[in-house]
């Protein structure tokens, strides 16, 4: 095609789109726009085909009556775009007749913003233009660069004032203007993390408890002194270069291991088990009466869905549902493959313990091979946390490409498929390392003279003499601090330096704008006159602000539950988890108000009465609460041997022990002993690793319950570990039983709501009925 045909090709696109606006502007002013789409400025671009699209996508909203008004700045074109009434009308009236209606509203009433600018983006996105692209696929084109609602500027301010700002972190929400500015979806969020953070308090508050329970008993403990003051030479902790120690060089590591692994751990554990119960329990009353105030208790989303689809086109066939079960079959194969690599790379992590460990300890500095094993834990840990921020990314696509097989009817069927998927992906990242730590570190490492060891070279690692608790809960501390902290510094800085960085680019001038008389400042070194339209002004202080997309929510949902997780599930473990978790979200809940009020655009807001299907996620991690912190108790922790030493092997069974503690004797009773002169230990161990103080020893010491002859099982071991599965079982039935209770004693919806709706639906059905006597009175909700 030649040049000249190219032009008149462009000329003409040019002039239908001028056309085009000129028919739709009618030269009046247009009320705020519902919607702002912005693309390049491409009359002067010889290939018109982005351009003809444009007109086309254009041409489609001006049959559906929309105002439309154009601004040209720089290279960009703004659209501006505001919908009919007659489609709010629509809206109003179907809503009116379906069952979802609940009175929300009164048939004069205006509709709010929050629902303009979801319906107006329902229908933008429902757009197609004469080829079938529809504005999805335009934006993937480029033909538009973006869309976007625009911010309030006065509920803005007071948002500001009010919510969005650090010196309001111990203030209540404004939760209704939240709603009202932003929609249900973004306010149920906000309720319901304001919920969790409230009632972490007592959380918190126990775990402090707990806490100071261990550091009280810090010096005088028996099983401490016992460590701190034995006299028993311990089997080498590596190969080669480790030799054997004294166990009381580890008095330092006896004291920390008491302070998270004490009696006040148990009753912490079936504290915060019973706590997940609750809080669930008391936010769906919590929730009822927000959704009962708002009017969309009864609110069903496929109706609404159906509503839109109506209002956008009355001939409209809806998306029928399906299912397939080959598709099925092929995502839930794929989902297995990826948590199998999860997984691997969880086995991956545990590799790098070990060869960090052998590396530590043959190094050259004498403060890292003596605590070789810590070191390579603390190392483990962070690359854990590298891992999961890598794999979250990686999670993320595998879990679109998923729903995209799926082929899922609507974007809320889309949005739950993804959150599942995505949840668990996360879930498995984050807590292979940690399963591996609480359940099969020291369990499956073999014996002196017969370890286990990787591809018959590196040998597995070994809990402390004084329980392989305080490696779970290095390992949660470091993933939570840094997950925490990290996200937070990042979450907060990468928008706020965005946006400082588009204002600074260039060197700006100040220039007073003659029409308006304002002073505006402008690039340098552009030849373009400043923006002196105020609405223009205004479109590109809220274009110039950071993009948000659909699952601008979601990721804020998922740290949070992610958090949900780490403070219930291994909690036993680490009883500051919740004190941690309120500090995060005192600051976690100003973060993200400022960010969305006045760092990011504004997003799209949407209908809804509850936080969708993260409710049966948080449900199904308190029940995983309940397994997980049963088994730390019975199988992680010395709990279980402790008890069993105290009432079936301890000085004060069968005798009269007074001034005896029971507990005395039980650390060397839970060591067993090896002969140095045995061929296999010979083979494991090298002669320089068995001289202590420049005396060879005859025979070594290592954690477990072995006959010091044959080295098989003692009938001790065998007890312990009845008892150990006893016990799991017994604590997982009470808990559950405890739950059952909570949930049904605490109803889900309070007396007070259903009041209120029952006297709604009596009067909605009193009107109904004077209606159908005086035809006059109008009726009707949107």
């Amino acid at each position: 095609m030649s040049d000249a045909t190219n032009k008149r090709h462009t000329g003409q696109a040019c002039i239908e789109l001028r056309e085009t606006l000129n028919r739709t502007q009618h030269g009046k002013d247009l009320e705020q726009c519902d919607f702002v789409l912005v693309s390049k400025n491409l009359e002067a671009e010889p290939d018109c085909e982005a351009l003809r699209k444009q007109v086309a996508f254009i041409e489609e909203l001006t049959k559906k009556d929309f105002d439309i008004k154009t601004h040209v700045y720089k290279k960009k074109r703004f659209y501006g775009i505001v919908a009919p009434e007659a489609i709010f009308s629509k809206y109003k009236y179907l809503l009116k007749v379906s069952d979802s209606c609940n009175w929300s509203r009164e048939p004069h009433e205006k509709v709010p913003e929050p629902t303009r600018i979801a319906i107006v983006n329902f229908i933008l996105h429902r757009i197609c233009i004469g080829n079938g692209e529809g504005f999805r696929e335009l934006l993937q084109q480029k033909v538009f660069e973006t869309a976007f609602s625009l911010h309030e500027e006065e509920e803005q301010r007071e948002l500001k004032q009010k919510w969005a700002r650090w010196t309001a972190c111990l203030t209540w929400q404004p939760i209704t203007e939240v709603r009202n500015y932003f929609g249900e979806k973004v306010a149920l969020y906000f309720l319901w993390l304001g919920w969790y953070t409230f009632t972490l308090i007592p959380a918190a508050i126990v775990g402090i408890v707990v806490f100071l329970y261990g550091l009280a008993f810090f010096d005088s403990n028996p099983l401490i002194k016992e460590v701190c003051e034995a006299d028993i030479i311990m089997c080498p902790l590596c190969d080669k270069k480790c030799g054997v120690w004294n166990l009381s060089e580890t008095c330092t590591y006896a004291k920390v291991t008491h302070l998270f692994d004490n009696e006040g751990t148990v009753f912490f554990a079936m504290f915060m088990a019973v706590w997940a119960t609750v809080f669930l329990e008391l936010w769906k009353r919590h929730r009822a009466s927000y959704v009962c105030a708002w009017k969309v208790f009864n609110w069903c989303e496929n109706e609404e869905e159906l509503i839109l689809e109506l209002v956008n086109n009355p001939n409209c066939k809806p998306t029928p549902y399906s299912h397939s079960y080959l598709r099925s079959t092929l995502v839930l194969v794929l989902v297995t493959l990826m948590l199998v690599l999860i997984i691997g790379l969880a086995i991956g992590l545990v590799v790098f313990r070990v060869v960090a460990t052998v590396v530590l300890s043959e190094g050259q500095w004498e403060l890292l091979s003596e605590h070789a094993s810590t070191v390579a834990v603390m190392l483990g840990a962070v690359m854990h946390y590298l891992t999961m921020t890598i794999m979250t990314k990686v999670n993320r696509r595998v879990a679109l490409y998923l729903c995209s097989l799926e082929k899922t009817r609507s974007f809320a069927a889309t949005e739950k498929s993804f959150t599942v998927k995505m949840f668990t992906f996360q879930f498995f990242t984050l807590f292979s390392s940690l399963i591996y730590v609480a359940f099969f570190l020291g369990r499956i490492n073999g014996r002196p003279g017969g370890y286990v060891r990787i591809t018959g070279k590196w040998r597995l690692e070994e809990c402390h003499p004084s329980g392989c608790i305080t490696d779970l809960f290095i390992q949660m501390a470091i993933i939570m601090v840094l997950k925490q902290t990290l996200n937070n510094v990042f979450e907060f800085s990468a928008p706020w330096l965005s946006t400082w960085l588009k204002k600074k680019r260039k060197p700006r001038k100040k220039r007073s704008c003659s029409p308006c008389g304002r002073s505006t400042e402008w690039d340098a070194c552009d030849d373009h006159e400043p923006p002196c339209d105020p609405e223009l002004d205004t479109w590109l202080t809220n274009y110039n602000l950071n993009e948000v997309n659909a699952f601008s929510l979601f990721e804020e949902f998922l740290e949070m539950v992610m958090q949900f997780s780490f403070t219930t599930i291994f909690v036993a473990a680490f009883p500051l988890a919740p004190l941690l978790a309120l500090i995060n979200n005192v600051l976690e809940i100003r973060l993200d108000a400022i960010k969305m009020v006045s760092l990011e655009r504004r997003l799209v807001p949407k209908k809804t009465n509850n936080i969708g299907v993260w409710i049966n996620v948080l449900e199904w991690i308190g029940v995983l609460a309940v397994i997980a912190n049963g088994l730390v108790i019975g199988i992680t922790s010395d709990f279980i041997p402790r008890m069993v030493y105290r009432y079936r092997y301890g000085p004060c069974v069968g005798r009269d022990a007074t001034g005896l503690d029971c507990m005395t004797g039980y650390i060397n009773n839970s060591l067993s002993t090896v002969r140095v002169s045995d061929e296999n230990i010979r083979r494991d161990f090298q002669p320089n690793q068995l001289v202590f103080k420049d005396i060879n020893v005859t025979h070594c010491s290592y954690r477990d319950y072995r006959n010091n002859e044959d080295y098989s099982y003692t009938s001790q071991f065998w007890l312990i570990l009845a008892v150990r599965f006893a016990f799991v079982i017994l604590f997982e039935h009470v808990i559950v039983i405890c739950k059952f209770i909570v949930a049904w004693f605490v109803p889900d919806i309070p007396q007070v709501v259903k009041n209120d709706r029952l006297q709604d639906k009596l009067h909605r059905l009193q009107k109904e009925l004077r209606q159908r006597t005086h035809p006059r009175v109008a009726s009707g909700c949107w």
